[in-house]
């Protein structure tokens, strides 16, 4: 399997689950990668099996596997990855109330590549008549640029930018929002919302077509038989963010897809075509 080195915890995490696996007799390892796009790569070049993959990783995954006539299969998800939202935030002494009185105005976005911080909300400024770069500026901070999003960093400096004045409004998770006011990025009541998204999926472990079906379905097996109660795992669980594995679906990548389609981020055979993004 492999899985991006977004954070050192990563391989505490499945260095843990490994030992889980093999203990069940399933023969595992796990492969790390300092960004999404050389995992999907090799994912497709048969070099590892199963991916654990970031959403626009999936997306691009998919459309690579189309173009050349072959296919992947998202097999399991986080309970947690399952419709998320991303909001638009104001600061609640503004006059801004809708995504139509940002026109003119200047936005904060997370890092190129972010799903949530940054495809989806501008896709829906479009979808409010707002062209990112014509009719708002778009403040973007790439941190963690490889990582599709992985790292919140970027949501965070946009969420800074906000509460200094520096920008109109920020693009970021509903759940990041929560926490930035938790944790005194944003004060509390200082911060309004003007607009969400509609739910989206977030990863998945994706499989590749030339990965053995039977270790493929084991493998899921075991995943979804992990339980929260069991000391063993619970630790990473939390560490992974999640308290139980689902079975993965698809059909909640719809705007990422339309998002990276009408921004040009890949093109529809599965390539690197945006702009001043450099993992």
């Amino acid at each position: 399997m492999g899985a991006v080195a977004y954070d050192p915890k990563v391989v505490t995490i499945w260095s843990g689950f490994r030992d889980w696996l093999r203990s069940a007799g399933f023969p595992f390892d796990y492969v790390l990668y300092s960004h999404y796009e050389s995992q999907v790569e090799d994912l497709l070049a048969g070099r590892i099996h199963t991916a654990w993959n970031s959403p626009l990783a999936w997306i691009r995954a998919e459309r690579l596997a189309r173009s050349r006539g072959r296919t992947v299969r998202a097999v399991a998800m986080r309970d947690t990855d399952l419709d998320l939202r991303s909001v638009v935030v104001v600061r609640e002494d503004d006059a801004v109330r809708s995504i139509a009185d940002l026109r003119g105005a200047a936005v904060a976005v997370g890092a190129v590549d972010s799903p949530q911080a940054t495809l989806i909300p501008l896709e829906y400024l479009r979808r409010g008549g707002l062209r990112p770069g014509v009719d708002v500026t778009v403040r973007r901070f790439d941190v963690g640029v490889g990582l599709h999003g992985d790292h919140i960093g970027g949501e965070r400096d946009a969420a800074r930018a906000l509460a200094a004045g520096e920008v109109t409004a920020a693009c970021m998770t509903d759940a990041n929002h929560l926490l930035f006011v938790t944790e005194g990025t944003l004060l509390p009541g200082a911060t309004r919302v003007i607009d969400v998204t509609g739910p989206y999926d977030h990863c998945n472990m994706t499989a590749v077509d030339s990965a053995p079906a039977d270790l493929v379905s084991a493998f899921v097996d075991l995943l979804l038989s992990m339980s929260y109660a069991d000391p063993a795992v619970r630790p990473l669980l939390d560490l992974e963010g999640l308290t139980a594995w689902r079975p993965g679906r698809t059909s909640g990548y719809a705007d990422l897809d339309e998002a990276v389609g009408r921004s040009g981020f890949y093109d529809a055979h599965g390539e690197v075509t945006a702009r001043g993004y450099l993992p």
